[in-house]
């Protein structure tokens, strides 16, 4: 019996002390697990960081839907021929001059009293901001253009917005240019404060026709590609 009992006394010893040993094993595994989760969590970041700069940018490149335009057929009546509009006359017919027209732009009908003090014959506005708009002034009894200044400052006379727009303005550019059919424009780009003007001036049928696009500055950095591709667009029938 004692000499069993000093045989399982020495033989459970040595076990307890194999043990320990194999203790820190499964302790390496634990700490192994956790280093990862901190990448997971940046990589998680900057998924989520590239998402929101995704959605953040996608409205930008909605932003410039193709535009639309409609031919405006001008008569240049004048005052005292005058009856308004919708009469049965066929404008594209007798028109004198053309421009295009932003689809989704509204008309301002001219009065008769306004056509006959300051010559406007035609005026088209957007909506969305009634001070960007188009319009088409004429004058009769002008069989040539005189030089670019002179016509500017005529042009001024009848136009208080125009004379101060000139007074204010931080830089005019003017141009003349010549088309495929030798019609001759006098092309002029005033930058005021606060408001863009793009003028385009020409003489045809003893008339001196002069088109005007108006954009305060918030509307001309938005849609000068508009603004300008309607400037470039008038022409006097017979030259187009």
């Amino acid at each position: 019996m004692a000499t069993i009992l000093s045989s399982s006394t020495t033989t459970t010893t040595p076990t307890p002390a194999s043990k320990p040993p194999q203790s820190p094993p499964p302790s390496k595994p634990q700490l192994a697990v956790t280093p990862p989760k901190k990448p997971l969590l940046t990589t998680l970041t900057a998924t989520l960081a590239a998402t929101t700069i995704l959605a953040t940018a996608a409205p930008a490149s909605l932003a410039d839907p193709a535009q639309t335009y409609n031919i405006y057929y001008g008569t240049a009546a004048s005052a005292a021929n005058y009856g308004g509009y919708g009469g049965n006359s066929d404008k594209k017919a007798s028109a004198e001059y053309v421009y295009d027209v932003p689809e989704g732009w509204k008309e301002r009908l001219v009065s008769k009293v306004e056509k006959g003090t300051n010559g406007t014959d035609s005026e088209f506005y957007n909506p969305k901001k009634r001070t960007e708009k188009e319009y088409l002034t004429f004058l009769a009894g002008f069989r040539q253009l005189a030089p670019k200044d002179v016509v500017l400052n005529n042009l001024a006379l009848s136009d208080v917005d125009l004379q101060d727009l000139i007074a204010g303005a931080d830089s005019l550019v003017s141009e003349e240019k010549t088309d495929e059919n030798g019609q001759v424009y006098y092309v002029y780009e005033i930058d005021g404060v606060g408001k863009h003007s793009l003028i385009k001036v020409t003489c045809a049928k003893d008339k001196l026709y002069a088109h005007f696009v108006n954009a305060p500055a918030p509307e001309w950095n938005r849609d000068q590609e508009t603004l300008k591709h309607l400037h470039d667009s008038f022409k006097t029938v017979g030259s187009f």
